[in-house]
């Protein structure tokens, strides 16, 4: 969902030579040899060569990190690619049972990650019932399992023991995740999430983030990216599809 683009161009720019030489009839004259030029070559006879490789590379370097994002698909014929938002990356967190866990233990499994905060007054709540929401008809109606992971952006308030008690209240198959404030930031990096404190008064806060789930894909690559626009319904129909994409 989330592209990046690129374009490159070149300016070509040419220069021509030229030599004239005199001759009389009646007396030749002997011709100067012609000036060694391999002395004689400017500083732009050498920077534009370079300069024209440096900037090839790297825009074979931005294809190719372009491209790793598409997933090729299909069986014969030519292969097709699907367009996935350019997030996601490797952490190593902790889980409310206070283990470490990293996102290779997700891999083998659809996932719909969630990046927010136990004292949320509104939006966290409905985003975490939606995700529940969709995933139990999912389950029931299409036999599929997906992970649901929430992953706090507080992590000074929100304990493993904590969040435990939080996520229990919607659904104890939420696998819930906290750990160093230096971790939370690497990974909220990774995935694009923007998340500052507000309206600070010593331990009273809220927490200004963007709400937006997650879908990843076995490998833990991301598939789709849904915002708050989306109810239970369409949240579940668009997961459906986001896996249909991928499987074939």
């Amino acid at each position: 969902m989330y592209l990046l683009r690129h374009c490159s161009f070149w300016n070509f720019q040419s220069c021509g030579y030229s030599t004239s030489h005199n001759f009389r009839r009646e007396k030749p004259k002997q011709l100067n040899p012609l000036p060694d030029k391999s002395h004689s070559r400017s500083w732009s006879d050498y920077i534009v060569p370079v300069a024209f490789l440096m900037v090839a590379g790297a825009g074979v370097a931005i294809h190719y990190n372009d491209e790793r994002r598409a997933t090729p698909k299909g069986a014969g014929g030519a292969a097709k690619t699907i367009s996935r938002p350019a997030v996601g990356g490797p952490f190593k967190l902790v889980n409310t049972n206070n283990q470490i866990v990293t996102d290779r233990d997700f891999r083998g499994n659809w996932t719909l990650l969630y990046f927010g905060y136990t004292s949320s007054p509104d939006v966290d709540p409905m985003e975490i019932q939606k995700m529940v929401r969709a995933i139990d008809v999912l389950e029931k109606e299409h036999n599929m399992k997906v992970n649901l992971v929430f992953i706090t952006l507080d992590p000074e308030r929100d304990s493993p023991w904590h969040l435990r008690a939080y996520l229990k209240e919607f659904d104890p198959k939420i696998v819930g995740l906290t750990g160093p404030i230096d971790a939370i930031r690497q990974v909220a990096h990774e995935y694009r999430v923007f998340f500052k404190r507000v309206g600070e008064d010593n331990q009273d806060y809220l927490v200004e983030s963007s709400h937006n789930l997650y879908l990843m894909d076995p490998n833990m690559e991301p598939v789709k990216l849904f915002g708050v626009e989306y109810d239970a319904e369409q949240l579940c129909y668009d997961i459906l599809q986001g896996i249909k994409s991928v499987s074939g």
